[in-house]
């Protein structure tokens, strides 16, 4: 079934209430799915560093670029599909695969082959975003996109805190291997949902926009559709950099997410080593914490920028700016304090301001974007973001972390996380002149439409 034919039932004028919003609940919770599946390593590594005896290096790979390669690379492809293709099968079919690479972690008998269950479950979550970002968007119109992505992006919030919660209980009581398979297997449920319980929304039609032809049959070639397919990615790739406000804001968000996933996937061992929590505890205080106030911030970030840029489009992007710099502060008292009554009051405010960006940088590029290429635009921006920063960032904190370790001990740790939180501030500056540009680049999107 093609997407014009599906698309019928779904266009938005024609649903409302719970109708209209079903979808993009059922999509934030496939994307819980895949942060509880790709971040649950986080409580796990060390038990499984406990259990195959590897260094911090080598847990930085297995959290970030062993996962990234794969997702970031792949996503390419499946966007093009997407833009082509229904994008609902696609999203079922990725939540499918990574839930079972999820489970299949647990079988692992050695590092390497837990290294090689965690690329499955980089290629699985390869299909999600892409599709889901532009499905979005042709559910809701760009006065509403920064608060529609923000609700979206609560699943990242939602994903940390039920794979801290949910598996450090899980760790606690009865081990790494049983964990995996707890969280794994219920993506299977999500996926029957997906498939047969949401349509496929019309594409360009809420903004619009006429979407171009797509330049091939399915049917045509291998060496045809090939041409088709780099010819596209080309002129994406050409469109994000010409654009001088997406540019920046694929550089403030990956460098905001070098910072994020560095801290994500070593703050359980950093709470571990430096304040001597157990699994179970870290879990419960820090988990609740990231998952309810970060996905607070997550929506208030988007529902901000939606109201501020009404009068003022620039605050699309000052808004994650502004959340930067005034964040910056609170990492320096989090990691120079070891009292968690300092810590958890100064945590819970940091994850408000830091969860800002997710909502208006996911929505801003699909807004600076022509309809029939909003999937592979958000690939390539998730391609430069993943492969960046989460397949660097956990990595570059690995490799600071052992090198500190002959000067600070047990303590090394928690120096790497603190000498990477600066990269905040740099990411701020590009967030402040993607602002400066923004309202213009959309004028001359709507020239070139017309």
């Amino acid at each position: 079934m093609t997407d014009q034919t599906t698309a019928a039932t779904a266009t938005p004028e024609r649903r409302s209430g719970f109708a209209r919003h079903y979808p993009l609940l059922l999509l934030t919770l496939a994307y819980t799915s895949s942060h509880v599946d790709r971040g649950i390593i986080n409580i796990l590594m060390p038990s499984i560093k406990e259990t195959f005896q590897v260094s911090d290096t080598l847990l930085g790979l297995l959290g970030g670029l062993v996962f990234a390669v794969f997702y970031a690379t792949l996503g390419v492809p499946i966007a093009m599909w997407a833009d082509r293709g229904n994008r609902r099968n696609i999203i079922a079919l990725a939540v499918t695969v990574w839930s079972g690479m999820t489970a299949a972690c647990g079988m692992a008998g050695t590092f390497g082959q837990l290294a090689l269950a965690r690329i499955g479950v980089g290629i699985g979550e390869a299909g999600s975003s892409p599709p889901s970002h532009s499905m979005i968007s042709d559910m809701y119109p760009k006065e509403q996109r920064s608060t529609a992505m923000a609700v979206y992006s609560v699943g990242v919030y939602a994903g940390a805190m039920i794979g801290l919660v949910v598996g450090g209980y899980v760790v606690q009581h009865y081990g790494w291997r049983a964990t995996f398979l707890v969280v794994g297997l219920p993506g299977l449920i999500i996926a029957a949902l997906v498939r047969f319980t949401m349509a496929e929304p019309p594409r360009g039609h809420i903004d619009g926009l006429p979407v171009a032809a797509l330049g091939a049959s399915p049917n045509a070639p291998a060496t045809s559709l090939l041409k088709v397919y780099l010819v596209g990615l080309w002129k994406v790739f050409v469109h994000l950099w010409s654009t001088r406000s997406a540019r920046h804001i694929i550089i403030g968000l990956t460098l905001v997410s070098f910072v994020g996933y560095g801290g994500l996937i070593f703050g359980p061992s950093f709470f571990a080593r430096s304040l001597g929590l157990n699994m179970s505890e870290i879990g419960l205080i820090f988990g609740l914490t990231a998952g309810f106030v970060g996905g607070s911030g997550a929506v208030i970030g988007g529902y901000l920028a939606d109201r501020l840029s009404r009068k003022d489009m620039r605050w699309n992007a000052w808004v994650i700016a502004v959340a930067k710099i005034v964040g910056m502060p609170l990492f320096i008292i989090f990691y120079m304090s070891s009292d968690l009554t300092i810590m958890i009051p100064v945590y819970i405010v940091s994850s408000v301001l830091g969860a800002f960006y997710l909502g208006p940088s996911f929505a801003m590029i699909q807004s600076l974007t022509p309809p029939h290429m909003r999937a592979l635009a958000s690939a390539v921006m998730l391609f430069v973001l993943n492969f960046i920063a989460l397949g660097f960032g956990p990595l570059t904190v690995g490799l600071l972390s052992d090198a500190l370790e002959p000067t600070f001990g047990v303590e090394s740790l928690r120096w790497a996380l603190f000498f990477t939180s600066f990269i905040g501030v740099w990411a701020a500056v590009h967030y402040y002149w993607a602002g400066q540009t923004y309202q213009a680049d959309i004028e001359k999107l709507k020239q070139q439409a017309a």
